[in-house]
């Protein structure tokens, strides 16, 4: 009970009632509206994962998963079961329901790195056979069509050439007796074709009356012609639902024989659903994926800009007020928050905030807070917010303050209690799991049975307790002193339990017990309103006298009542004032220092930028500068090889010779790069030179020359020393050139002799390419080819073959070209001798 009291207290409904409106289908917004909480750590772990993975997958499809065609065919799988038949309609919701979810399951299929969202699918049933049989029998408007069966096809056609044949006739009475006509239309009445007749004429056309006009002015008349054939019409028709209905009769049959897969189909699109819009209602807010934490390992509860998600969700869909988020930073010992403050101050938001969080991330929801999100796993989640005053049930403010606690500690001892016998099974099932291992080795060797422990540790507290105005609503003394009691039980016996008041003995209990902490809601009192904004470490005050001033009570009143609050409260008063603006100036200074963070982040990334676009330039230039290259040495290429076919044409004489040495003089000059500057000399110190020795302050004589290792022999006034080349330089301040150490000659290594057979290593295929792409490649294969080369071009139009031959013939390393064997290729393949 207390738990879906809980519930209503946080106003969970309302936030399951927003989310239902990102569900897809029908059967997801009445399960989102009535979410279940999981029980345990492990489901809430997999719901999350879900929730997760179609988060991530929705951010790479656009626009997202789709249950188009899905529908709640739920009901009509009942009815199948207890045979009764089903309308098309229904039929034809299944067909597209399986159709749907196939889709679903493709689209998930198909993506990377969603392993639950695969394993989920990967247990669906979609009946493709059972779809087409229903789309064959049934139409897009629910009826059975002709092709259904052969005897359905052949009452459609005896059903067309009846009526057919009324028409006929209809029409012939209509134009033969047009005087008596009131309208010129064949209509229906009770299933019959009748035609509009003037009431004062209707002894022109004898027949039956099926209706009459409002005014009585217009009679609707079944000639008696064709009343054979309108009764013969009628017992076509009812044959004709006869086998519709047997078609239908058979198509249910089919759908009762596979129900149980179907509701488990429609259970998994269900969760498929959920995930979904817990994912984008997640994204909707602003929320970001929670961490499951472990207090007894010190892992810390961090929860930075937690926002109400109601309070998010009339900011965004009604234009409310922005949001103040609070940050709750809980150190691992910490079992106990006691919040402080002022009246309308936000203390009752904040804990209804923690209690909303702790609940979606069981559920699998994001929470709306920074990155990270870090949190403990609360099994129960126990609230007293609010009045609980009722004059039908005789209960004051205390006392229903009192009754609501009293539910909270029996549901906290039903907690420990379901965990102890928990950990009971779990220790039998693992003494019964090792007794049938210990009987199947029983013959080999004797093993002593492992005994439970009847004093296993008490499992730990796994509870949040939200308790608004602890103690409140008595005398003060009282009230004050039940309080304390209260929360040092509490602090023994939940995980955290977190409390406002206004007791100011409340807040001497963080000095007495290290688990106890204080928080408070800011005041700001130059506005004489609250800014709720939630400090840390800080008792409040709760300004009830500025409140009071604030809100319009005389200052006479206010002024009166400070002279009764005593100068110790004051003092108190003052204190915490003034830790107050401590703690805002140290805020102030680290969002200072947060501002001046961000802009070193954005000049570093500014410079980034910048470096990244030169040496993007600078490798496209040095591309544009190779692409040069290459083209000045295929045309230097081209002129040196004009200038060998003159010399091959004929006998060359010396005069010959000379233009064709002048020639290569002339290409060589237009395309060799100038050469780089020469290095300036630098300076080299000769025997009777003076040096300068600036490690000894001394100008000295040089009187011997500088040796392979760079030492040499100097001298100062009387005084002769070896000193190395690095350590001088000459009196204008030159340093020296340092001496080069020559190294021997590599060994040449003589290449292999080229291979005298095809390879891989020598055939360049050209297929597909242009005649100006397979010239550059050419030209780089017979550069490096050490024997003959195997170029295929293929037949095709014939233009790249004639272009690998031009190139061939002008090109001054190739001897000779010939078409290759037939078993090489035939004429689609060039074999050119290097």
């Amino acid at each position: 009970m207390i738990q879906s009291e809980t519930l209503e207290l946080l106003e969970w409904p309302r936030l399951c009632q927003h989310l239902s409106t990102f569900a897809a289908t029908k059967l997801g917004a009445i399960v989102a509206r009535n979410l279940p909480i999981p029980e345990t750590q492990a489901e809430s772990e997999q719901l999350l994962a879900q929730t997760k993975e179609v988060y991530e997958l929705e951010s790479r499809l656009h626009p997202g998963l789709s249950f188009e065609g899905i529908q709640d065919i739920g009901d009509s799988l009942e009815r199948a079961i207890l045979q009764s038949i089903l309308p098309g309609e229904e039929l034809l919701a299944i067909a597209t329901t399986l159709a749907g979810t196939r889709n679903l399951r493709r689209v998930i299929d198909n993506q990377e790195n969603v392993p639950v969202l695969s394993d989920l699918v990967s247990q669906l049933r979609t009946y493709p056979e059972l779809e087409q049989e229903i789309h064959r029998c049934i139409d897009e408007r629910g009826q059975v069509t002709d092709r259904a069966s052969q005897k359905m096809g052949e009452i459609r056609i005896e059903l067309r050439k009846i009526r057919g044949q009324i028409t006929q006739k209809l029409q012939n009475i209509i134009q033969a007796k047009s005087g008596a006509i009131q309208e010129q239309l064949i209509t229906q009445r009770s299933d019959r074709f009748v035609i509009p007749v003037k009431a004062p004429q209707k002894d022109a056309i004898p027949g039956i009356v099926h209706d009459t006009s409002t005014s009585g002015a217009t009679l609707y008349v079944e000639p008696s012609s064709v009343v054979p054939l309108g009764n013969q019409l009628r017992q076509i028709i009812r044959k004709e639902q006869t086998e519709a209905e047997v078609i239908r009769r058979t198509l249910t049959e089919k759908v009762a024989a596979v129900t149980p897969d179907l509701e488990r189909l429609l259970a998994i699109v269900t969760t498929l659903d959920l995930a979904v819009a817990k994912s984008r209602y997640s994204l909707w807010i602003g929320s970001n994926p929670p961490r499951f934490v472990h207090r007894e390992d010190n892992e810390i509860i961090t929860l930075r800009n937690l926002r109400h998600p109601l309070l998010v969700w009339q900011q965004q869909h009604e234009q409310g007020n922005p949001v103040i988020p609070v940050d709750l930073l809980i150190s691992p010992q910490i079992r106990v928050v006691t919040i402080t403050g002022p009246n309308t101050g936000g203390k009752t938001v904040t804990l209804k905030t923690l209690g909303l969080a702790a609940i979606m991330a069981k559920v699998g929801l994001f929470v709306p807070a920074r990155e990270p999100v870090e949190m403990p796993w609360f099994s129960q989640v126990l609230a007293d917010i609010g009045d609980e005053q009722s004059l039908q049930q005789s209960l004051s403010t205390f006392s229903g303050h009192i009754r609501r606690i009293s539910r909270i500690l029996e549901a906290l001892e039903e907690g420990v209690r379901s965990q102890e016998s928990g950990v009971r099974r779990k220790e039998e099932e693992e003494v019964r799991s090792q007794e049938s291992g210990v009987r199947r080795k029983e013959e080999e060797e004797e093993i002593k049975l492992p005994i439970p422990n009847p004093q296993s540790p008490v499992p730990s507290p796994q509870s949040l307790v939200l308790l608004d105005e602890v103690g409140a609503g008595t005398d003060p003394v009282e009230g004050s002193a039940l309080a304390i009691a209260l929360l040092k039980y509490l602090a023994n016996h939940t995980q955290l339990t977190m409390a406002s008041t206004h007791f100011g003995e409340l807040k001497a209990l963080k000095y007495e017990d290290s688990r106890f902490e204080n928080a408070s809601v800011e005041f700001n009192e130059t506005t004489l309103s609250p800014t709720y904004r939630l400090l840390w470490g800080i008792p409040g005050r709760s300004n009830a006298l500025s409140i009071a001033l604030r809100l319009g009570l005389k200052s006479e009143v206010v002024a009166e009542a400070k002279t009764q609050v005593g100068e110790a409260t004051d003092e108190v008063n003052q204190v915490i004032a003034g830790l107050e603006a401590q703690r805002r100036n140290q805020e102030t200074k680290a969002a200072e220092a947060q501002k001046l963070l961000r802009q070193a982040e954005r000049l570093y990334k500014e410079v980034s930028d910048k470096a990244a676009a030169l040496e993007a330039r600078e490798k496209d230039l040095r591309a544009s500068q190779e692409i040069a290259v290459q083209q000045a040495i295929t045309q230097a290429k081209g002129e040196i090889a004009q200038v060998i076919r003159r010399l091959q044409k004929g006998t060359p004489n010396a005069q010959d010779a000379q233009q064709a040495t002048a020639s290569l003089n002339q290409i060589a000059q237009k395309y060799e790069p100038a050469p780089p500057p020469k290095p300036k000399p630098g300076f080299m110190p000769k025997v009777g030179d003076r040096v300068r020795i600036p490690k000894l302050g001394q100008t000295a004589e040089v009187l011997t020359i500088p040796d392979v290792d760079g030492n040499f022999n100097v001298r100062f006034g009387i005084m002769k020393m070896t000193v190395q080349l690095q350590d001088i330089e000459s009196l204008d301040g030159q340093k020296p050139e340092p001496i080069v150490k020559t190294k021997p000659a590599p060994a040449v290594v003589t290449p292999p002799p080229a291979p005298a057979i095809r390879t891989s290593k020598n055939t360049v295929d050209l297929r597909g390419k242009r005649v100006a792409d397979s010239e550059y490649i050419l030209d780089k294969a017979i550069s490096e080819a050490a024997g003959s080369i195997w170029i295929i071009h293929g037949h095709g139009t014939g233009k790249l073959k004639q272009g690998v031959h031009a190139f061939l013939q002008q090109h001054p390393r190739v001897i000779n070209y010939e078409p290759a064997e037939q078993a090489d290729g035939g004429s689609g393949v060039t074999i050119a001798h290097i």
